[in-house]
């Protein structure tokens, strides 16, 4: 029997708590196939507010590094957009933030440039014909730089884009996941 994981996320949209679950579901079957991974059920949080409100912060960190430090090979991880933030800034200052309110706990800070959705446009070639997606699809010029990643996935498909959890399921069951898919 293998190595045996549970994370606890703390994420800021409805979509993200739904599709936190099957992106890291994903994972160890792809890096470590024979890894059993557990999740908490993620915590939502406000973005501007965790970002921005020490007190805020500290309560999310708090709650999500109890429930960590109860478990064997624990982690919490902060999964953010960053809107128009720079990521490489924003990341490590929020770890160290999080290291600061517990530093008997591991966590891992992950950052969307911009949204999550930026990730999918990103990975466009290993999504080619998945959930109305044209066979031919290739990323935009600079992912990064695009707001409303969901507007473009939209009109790239045959239907509108209504959701990470509809679409990226469908997509984690049939591939190995975005984070071993680039598009370039």
């Amino acid at each position: 029997m293998g190595p045996s994981f549970f994370i606890v996320p703390i994420v800021e949209g409805h979509g993200e708590v739904q599709a936190v679950p099957i992106l890291l579901q994903r994972l160890p079957a792809d890096m470590v196939p024979d890894a059993r991974l557990h999740l908490n059920p993620a915590l939502r949080v406000k973005a501007g507010s965790f970002v921005n409100d020490g007190d805020y912060f500290r309560k999310y960190v708090e709650l999500a590094a109890r429930k960590a430090k109860a478990r064997t090979n624990a982690c919490v991880l902060i999964l953010l957009d960053c809107e128009d933030q720079c990521p490489g800034e924003l990341g490590p200052g929020l770890l160290e933030k999080a290291r600061t309110c517990r530093s008997d706990v591991v966590f891992i800070v992950i950052l969307a440039c911009r949204e999550y959705e930026t990730w999918f446009l990103a990975a466009a070639r290993s999504l080619r014909g998945i959930c109305g997606l044209p066979e031919d699809l290739e990323p935009p010029g600079n992912c990064a730089a695009i707001r409303n990643a969901k507007g473009w996935l939209s009109n790239q498909m045959r239907l509108p884009y209504v959701g990470v959890v509809q679409h990226f399921g469908h997509f984690a069951h049939r591939t190995g996941g975005l984070a071993h898919k680039p598009s370039g």
